[in-house]
């Protein structure tokens, strides 16, 4: 690890990773932080992730949409559950592949809606949706920290306001993340060798949380939901690629 520690590669792979996915966490960007997850070792990531949620949740506190959460939250659980039996028997490539083919679908769809019904289409709460798409992040979460996609395939459709729904996808993934340390405990992902480089990223956590909180603050909806499919659109390419190569 100390070799690791005084590697420059490693700060010029981890660095940006980390601040791409603060950005994300604070709401800016959508799931464009995921780019930066393959990065980066998935026990080294998720401590960090842990920190930024807590800020995340700090600075959107009290502004969220509690129907969003009460419906996704409960298929959340199931997913994590569902990625601790499966941990042998599922690849991240195998993730990754079938999350990028199922966001790249969800924005060619929006495209497509965008063309037929205006800019202002949305679509009304459905609870059997929210706990499928619950279940979904939850599972590829759990195995690839990519739960971002399958989360915003719900709840970007229904087009809440910007600031709620950053506050209410810092709830669903801070809960999320701190329900997934149990299981990446028992299967031993915690050593002090991860841990050590996860405290050694932790001072840009909450200073790029801060910084995508702050610019979402100042984006009007009619640019932050077209800007936000579109990095869901970069980041299901970049889940396809990481798939493909990971596979062949």
């Amino acid at each position: 690890m100390s070799g690791l520690l005084s590697d420059p590669w490693f700060y010029a792979a981890a660095i940006p990773a980390v601040i791409l996915v603060g950005l994300s966490k604070g709401g800016f960007g959508g799931a464009v932080g995921f780019v930066g997850v393959p990065l980066m070792a998935l026990a080294i990531l998720l401590p960090i992730l842990c920190l930024m949620d807590i800020v995340s949740v700090w600075t959107w506190w009290g502004v969220y949409d509690r129907k969003m959460l009460v419906d996704m939250m409960p298929g959340a659980v199931i997913g994590i559950g569902l990625g601790w039996l499966t941990a042998a028997l599922v690849t991240e490539e195998m993730v990754r592949l079938i999350v990028g083919a199922v966001a790249l679908v969800f924005v060619l769809r929006w495209i497509y809606l965008q063309f037929r019904h205006g800019a202002d289409h949305e679509v009304e709460p459905n609870r059997i949706a929210a706990a499928f798409w619950g279940i979904v992040a939850g599972f590829t979460s759990f195995v690839a920290h990519v739960g971002g996609p399958p989360f915003q395939v719900y709840a970007l459709p229904i087009r809440l306001d910007p600031k709620v729904l950053s506050g209410t996808a810092a709830i669903f993934f801070a809960a999320t993340n701190a329900l997934k340390l149990i299981p990446y405990f028992a299967l031993g992902q915690f050593d002090s060798a991860n841990l050590t480089a996860s405290f050694a990223l932790m001072p840009l956590a909450p200073l790029s949380t801060i910084a995508g909180a702050w610019l979402v603050r100042r984006m009007r909806p009619e640019v932050f939901y077209p800007f936000t499919y579109a990095t869901v659109a970069v980041v299901a390419l970049k889940l396809l690629w990481d798939g493909i190569a990971g596979l062949m």
